[in-house]
């Protein structure tokens, strides 16, 4: 069994990113992005319709955090605290040691390799300091540039489920893809 402690908050670095604690003072750029029709194009999850959806939205990542069932960090740049994505492991399977990875990026801020970035941290973590087995990652087919970074570090297509879930008004397709520890 795996057993946790996001206590305190793990706060990682790379060359241009802090991926830090969410607070209620990230509402408003949470809000912005979990409302554009965009960028929640791929994410079947419901879009935020009010400020309040985007604080139910962090309590919850809170609640996730208190009891160390997952972990999601608040992605912003190193000359600033403005929430401009998320990186995190919000279903820690403790006694598979296997957590499922999800991310999100500001499209101002795509194309620049900063996901790559965090997505390097966040592996690096999953491994050396949780002690995860594999990650998992869970994407829509059409979603070409989460499927590219998945391959870009080395996750491997496990599924392709033909169909499998209802989202903006059709079926739509889930790729599954994970990647085991080099240890």
């Amino acid at each position: 069994m795996l057993y946790p402690d996001f206590a305190p908050f793990p706060v990682l670095t790379t060359e241009r990113l802090v991926l830090r604690r969410f607070t209620h003072d990230d509402a408003a750029d949470l809000f912005e992005m979990r409302s554009n029709e965009e960028v929640m194009q791929y994410i079947a999850r419901p879009i935020c319709k009010t400020i309040d959806d985007a604080i139910a939205l962090i309590d919850v990542i809170d609640k996730l955090l208190a009891g160390n069932d997952g972990i999601t960090w608040c992605i912003c740049l190193k000359n600033s605290d403005k929430y401009i994505g998320s990186i995190g492991f919000w279903r820690i399977e403790k006694e598979n040691h296997r957590a499922e990875i999800g991310y999100l990026l500001n499209p101002a801020y795509q194309g620049q390799g900063l996901m790559q970035e965090a997505v390097e941290a966040a592996i690096r973590y999953a491994f050396e300091v949780i002690g995860l087995h594999s990650i998992q990652a869970n994407v829509q087919s059409e979603n070409t540039a989460s499927v590219n970074l998945l391959l870009k570090n080395k996750f491997i297509q496990e599924a392709h489920f033909k169909q499998d879930h209802w989202h903006k008004g059709r079926f739509a397709d889930t790729l599954i893809f994970s990647l085991l520890t080099q240890t």
